[in-house]
């Protein structure tokens, strides 16, 4: 098969395509022909030499992949080899062939393309885990998303407004803000020209953000505490600005919040399977009415690895980049 494998730690271009042997499914797994992976700033980060895959997981990234059921393992039923899926990985995805646990697989609707849908597992189980599992958004809540036009952003407008929630959102650019728009968000911040914190508080008569979804970290934590309504939930799901968090613990302390830091890749198989089952059971029949759609923002033939990244560094983009075999 071919893959991407990581030479060294380092920029984009230590990515390189290379021939390795086809991969066979273990117990309980499937081998599937890729149609797409998704391209993360997790794979970033660990090509980067940060973030190694864990115990078990090939060593070249890739998260999320869509495709066809090649072949399956012992053990596996309620799958056919020809199966439209795509799956949650821990590693491996930026290949043509790639191994997945059955109990991690989602099926693809006809309704969805069927290389799209590789921009769907990891952003789907994300949202879903952090706003609605751990952070508890419920109907009417207000929830402020960073990086809104991300992919992550994107897929988190989508399911806060199909749950009836009011959305705001930072991004940094008009036309990220207007993409933003599109999709539901019904506060949009432009955080290069405006105060978060102020923004959010005018638009919600001072009563701030129930729960608010950050990638941002350390920079961001003081602030996003006060912008939290009484009660609030802060969702860290990473530390892109790079830098320790420092906050005022009797702000938070006076407003009941609470903060929860979490992580997917490294997660027990077993919780990825729970979140997995949930997405299926809650999320899925909005996806396959396309209440709830993929937002892709390019793809790239596998063998440019190295230019989905240096674009998802650039922050240009507006949803999920995608390699193709």
């Amino acid at each position: 098969m071919r893959a991407i494998v990581i030479s060294d730690s380092g920029g984009p271009d230590v990515l390189e395509e290379r021939e390795l042997p086809d991969p066979d499914p273990g117990h309980g797994e499937v081998l599937i022909a890729v149609a797409a992976a998704g391209v993360n700033r997790a794979d970033v980060v660990q090509r980067q030499g940060d973030y190694p895959p864990p115990p078990g997981a090939p060593d070249w990234p890739g998260l999320e992949v869509s495709g066809t059921i090649a072949r399956l393992g012992s053990g596996v039923t309620g799958w056919s080899v020809g199966d439209r899926v795509c799956a949650l990985l821990s590693g491996g995805g930026y290949a043509s062939l790639a191994v997945a646990s059955a109990h991690q697989l989602l099926p693809v609707p006809e309704s969805v393309d069927l290389v799209d849908a590789a921009a769907l597992p990891e952003v789907v189980a994300t949202v879903w885990s952090n706003l609605f599992l751990l952070g508890g958004l419920r109907a009417g809540e207000t929830i402020l998303i960073h990086g809104g036009s991300s992919g992550i952003g994107t897929m988190a407008i989508q399911l806060a407004r199909a749950f009836g929630c009011r959305v705001a959102v930072t991004a940094g650019s008009a036309a990220k803000l207007a993409a933003c728009e599109r999709l539901g968000a019904d506060i949009l911040i432009d955080y290069t020209t405006e105060d978060f914190v102020d923004s959010l508080e005018r638009a919600t008569d001072g009563a701030g953000a129930d729960v608010i979804l950050d990638p941002i970290g350390g920079a961001y934590l003081d602030r996003n505490i006060r912008a939290l309504a009484r009660h609030g939930r802060v969702m860290l799901i990473g530390n892109q600005s790079g830098v320790p968090a420092t906050f005022a613990i009797g702000r938070l302390m006076g407003k009941w919040g609470s903060i929860h830091a979490t992580s997917l890749r490294t997660r027990p198989n077993a919780e990825k399977d729970d979140i997995i089952e949930s997405v299926r059971e809650n999320v899925w029949p909005l996806v396959a009415a396309r209440q709830v759609v993929p937002i892709v923002d390019r793809r790239f033939a596998l063998a440019d690895a190295r230019l989905a990244h240096e674009r998802l560094e650039s922050s240009v983009h507006i949803g999920k980049l995608l390699l193709v075999p």
